[in-house]
């Protein structure tokens, strides 16, 4: 954070707090509480980090004592506490922002831009993969705990889906959905299959899987005369790229044209400049509370089913 004049950092582990510190050299120091940190009216800004079950409760006591606040996704464990951040966020003026970096890759922004220009006529369908395999012992981690994560793969890596649909087409409702623990001995699903409307026309079908052992990322988006097909997030999930297939007017084969974007991945950075921007008042284009909120609202339709 080359940006920063001061960094603070509180972890119940106070050793893994000043690992982290020392990260910045002389510039971080560890708060010995969490309200020892929040009390400080030299900091601005807080970034919450915690597992889910902790989000919203730290980002209502960060708002409430007057800081600006980022929190990873999903921001909260069930609609009903997203919707109390938000009634707090309002109350004390907090620019706050919600961890779904996806939106910040090269790929989905290229595809945004294609969407938006309604060049290629409207969608049809999307076909979205997102999954990855677990590790010797994921069965134990927090993940896997109901009462400190709230969900299973759905709300891991299939809120995230949810939201880039969103990001690309709007609202959108749920039409069906189907929860599996299919491997791994836990109470929560590892893998999520589920279906949306957008409210704008077209059907889009998702799979977020714990059990897809090498990791990927696919996302597929057919328009009437055109489709994207994004592969891909850098780093493990393999280099990422956007394949666009025109439509001919004699249809037959389309033409392609595959766009190669750098393999690291650069999405958190931008996404947290992003939110700097926006506390300065700037365009910010970062999933705020009321998106988190609308995701949270069909996975809480998908787990009270």
């Amino acid at each position: 954070m080359p940006w920063a004049r001061e960094v603070v950092i509180f972890d119940e582990n106070i050793a893994r707090a000043t690992t982290l510190a020392s990260k910045f050299i002389d510039r971080a120091v560890v708060a010995a509480t969490l309200e020892n940190l929040l009390e400080r009216d030299s900091l601005d800004v807080v970034i919450i980090a915690t597992p889910h079950v902790n989000l919203a409760t730290i980002a209502i006591d960060a708002i409430t004592h007057g800081k600006h606040v980022f929190i990873e996704k999903p921001g909260a464990i069930t609609y009903t506490e997203m919707v109390n951040v938000i009634n707090e966020a309002n109350k004390f003026h907090s620019v706050v922002r919600v961890g779904y970096n996806h939106r910040f890759h090269p790929s989905l922004k290229a595809a945004r831009e294609i969407v938006k220009s309604a060049e290629y006529g409207d969608l049809l369908w999307v076909r979205g993969q997102y999954g990855h395999g677990g590790r010797v012992g994921y069965e134990s981690e927090w993940r896997a705990d109901r009462r400190i994560s709230g969900g299973g793969e759905l709300l891991d890596q299939g809120s995230h889906l949810i939201d880039l649909t969103r990001f690309l087409f709007g609202d959108v409702d749920l039409v069906h959905a189907e929860l599996q623990t299919s491997f791994w001995a836990m109470s929560v699903e590892d893998n999520a299959f589920f279906s949306l409307r957008p409210r704008t026309g077209g059907f889009v079908w998702h799979h977020a899987s714990w059990t897809e052992w090498k990791n990927r990322f696919s996302f597929e988006i057919c328009l009437e005369r055109a489709k994207l097909e994004l592969v891909g997030l850098g780093g493990s999930y393999g280099p990422e790229t956007m394949t666009l297939y025109k439509m001919s007017p004699e249809m037959g084969p389309p033409s392609a044209e595959k766009f190669e974007y750098d393999f690291q991945d650069l999405s958190w950075s931008d996404e947290f400049a992003d939110f700097i921007g926006a506390i300065s008042g700037e365009v910010s284009y970062g999933a705020t509370l009321e998106d988190a909120c609308e995701t949270l609202r069909i996975i809480s339709e998908v787990y009270s089913k």
